[in-house]
Order: C-alpha cells, then sequence, then structure tokens
C-alpha cells in the first residue's frame, strides 16, 4: 500500500506563499521596475489571488520593502560563506571581483536602481530598508579585513581599494542599461583586478 505524504501545516503553506510574492516582486522589479509594479502583477505572478497577497502584506510598499530585504539578507548571507570559505591568507583581490561581479551583475543591483530613488524621497520606506543594508555593508567589512590579512596590508588600504571596487562594479552595471557589450565589461575587470593586485602589492611592499 502506496505510503501517503504528510500534510502540511496552515504555517507551511502560508510560508510558501509569502516566498513565491516575494520572488515574483523581486522578479517584476527587475523586469518592469517599481512605478510599473502593480499588487495585482505580483499576485498573477506568484499564481495566489490578491487576498492571498492582501493577507500577507497590507499594501504594495509593504511587500516590496520585505522583498527588497530578503534579497539582501541572502546576499549578505552569501557573502559571509564567501569570507568564511577562504581564511587568511588564501583570499584574492581576483577571488573578490570574481564573486562580487555576478553577484551584483544578477538582479541584485538592477533593482537598488529602482528602489533608491523611492529611498530618496520616502523617509518610512527608507528607514525600513536600512538595517538590512547596514548589515550586507557589515559583511563587505568583513570580506576587506580578511584581504587586509590575506596581504598583510593596512586595513584602510583594502576597504579603499574594495570600496572603490563596488563603485566601479556599480557604475558598471548601470551602464549596462544601455550597453549591451559583456566583452567591454570583462576588458574593464581584467583591468581593474590587475591593477588592485599591483596596488596591494605596493601596498605591503611599503609596510614592510
Amino acid at each position: 500500500m502506496k505510503a501517503t505524504a504528510p500534510r502540511r501545516t496552515q504555517e507551511a503553506r502560508s510560508e510558501e506563499t509569502r516566498g513565491r510574492l516575494l520572488e515574483a516582486t523581486i522578479a517584476l522589479l527587475f523586469e518592469r521596475g517599481l512605478t510599473r509594479l502593480t499588487t495585482p502583477d505580483i499576485a498573477r505572478r506568484a499564481g495566489v489571488s490578491r487576498g492571498a497577497l492582501t493577507h500577507h502584506f497590507a499594501n504594495r510598499e509593504e511587500i516590496v520593502v520585505r522583498a527588497l530585504a530578503v534579497q539582501l539578507e541572502a546576499a549578505t548571507l552569501g557573502l559571509r560563506q564567501f569570507c568564511d570559505a577562504r581564511p587568511a591568507p588564501t583570499m584574492s583581490t581576483d577571488d573578490v571581483v570574481d564573486y562580487l561581479w555576478p553577484m551584483m551583475a544578477d538582479r541584485l543591483f538592477y533593482t537598488t536602481l529602482e528602489y533608491l530613488p523611492e529611498a530618496r524621497h520616502n523617509h518610512g520606506f527608507r528607514n525600513q530598508l536600512l538595517p538590512v543594508v547596514v548589515e550586507f555593508h557589515a559583511a563587505l567589512d568583513a570580506i576587506w579585513t580578511r584581504l587586509a590579512e590575506s596581504h598583510q596590508v593596512p586595513p584602510e588600504q583594502a576597504r579603499v581599494a574594495m570600496n572603490a571596487t563596488m563603485c566601479l562594479i556599480r557604475g558598471m552595471i548601470a551602464q549596462t542599461v544601455l550597453r549591451d557589450d559583456p566583452a567591454y565589461f570583462q576588458e574593464m575587470l581584467r583591468y581593474w583586478k590587475a591593477h588592485l593586485r599591483a596596488s596591494l602589492h605596493g601596498a605591503r611592499a611599503r609596510a614592510a
């Protein structure tokens, strides 16, 4: 006799529904932008009723904030796992750039471009996102610290170099909106990786 699968609890079903709604929100935010994002479209994309959406999230702002928070929390976890897997002195600047570029280019910075204008003018929206943004930056700082240990350079040297890397990556991703040229961006990344290697090597020599 075939065994029947155990029935899921209401809590498990609700958690699955919330997850589908949050993923649908990020997908539509990436594809359509914040101004074109509607709760009926989110419910349709998630395969649930509008009533189910309003049961879990009171309005569009609430679901957008929570979806962005979950996206940033996942990125933060990935950063910490990346750092933990590379104890000093094994972490290289090439490793970091090769990790950061696809992480940021895989929807993360595109959705950031959508919510930054809203956060600039909507202080409630901004304040809800600030705690997870702070955690994200703390995870980046942990990588900068590990790089300083690996290359035996002052922490501030590694922090400035890698914050400049993040600014470069953000600018490059913004440029992809109007320029579909992967070879162009890969050439810049190769140039920047060579610059970082030389920069930290020079800093280590000066410190010695």
